[in-house]
């Protein structure tokens, strides 16, 4: 099958992308986001099942939808603060208290952490925010219910029948999502932090019942802002190149 990108543009390409933390106002259009899903569908698939499905908020729903993760935010990060109120309140009340479909906050494995904590080190300290102001870090956090200022969020479900299997292609399929972004001038962000509270999303979706919030995708165009200079360390393929037995 013959292909118009030779091996060395598409290595640049893929290379070239980059997680977007600052997005500017302006609205994506509504075919520019199908045609992103579209591409994201040639994605491979276990027996060609699909088993995820997409939510799709910008305007009204998108702003319902942070504003309710906002208030969320608000009444947890209290519960981080030091005082007893806040976390009384949040006891008391349980608003703001993770309601996840699927365990989104669990132990980082001790091989993990290193890399987890480095990374986390790397980008506060790119954009100034030392270790010790909870404050601020609590506050660049809290950016995740804003989307980053993207007016679009996307949310992906996954079919609780096929478990992992169902993860797996999603995964695959949100690549070739971020891929045409990126290709289409567009910036992404791929957010763990959107599964935190599925309530707010199942209200403004009809959802099989079979399917869990799995995360969210923010997506728009990238504004200037220094925090989207930022490059992740990539770890060298020996990291993750099994050695064979003798």
């Amino acid at each position: 099958m013959s292909h118009n990108i030779d091996a060395a543009s598409f290595k640049a390409f893929a290379a070239s992308r980059r997680t977007t933390r600052d997005f500017l106002p302006t609205a994506v259009p509504e075919d520019l986001i199908d045609k992103l899903i579209a591409d994201a569908m040639t994605a491979p698939s276990w027996s060609n099942t699909r088993p995820f499905m997409v939510g799709i908020a910008s305007g009204e729903r998108r702003d319902r939808i942070s504003k309710e993760f906002l208030n969320r935010w608000q009444a947890a990060s209290g519960a981080l603060s030091p005082g007893i109120w806040g976390k009384l309140k949040l006891a008391i009340t349980r608003y703001g208290l993770p309601k996840s479909d699927y365990k989104v906050f669990r132990p980082y494995p001790k091989d993990l952490k290193p890399r987890q904590q480095k990374v986390g080190a790397d980008l506060y300290g790119h954009i100034g925010i030392k270790r010790e102001d909870h404050e601020a870090r609590q506050a660049q956090w809290g950016r995740n219910y804003d989307f980053f200022g993207a007016p679009v969020s996307l949310f992906i479900f996954t079919h609780s029948g096929l478990g992992e299997y169902s993860v797996s292609d999603a995964g695959l399929f949100m690549q070739n999502l971020m891929l045409s972004a990126h290709a289409n001038g567009l910036g992404s962000c791929a957010q763990g932090a959107s599964a935190l509270w599925a309530e707010p999303v199942r209200k403004e979706f009809q959802i099989p019942k079979d399917y869990k919030l799995l995360c969210g995708i923010a997506i728009g165009y990238p504004s200037t802002d220094m925090v989207n200079d930022f490059q992740a360390e990539r770890l060298p393929i020996q990291d993750i190149k099994l050695k064979p037995n003798d």
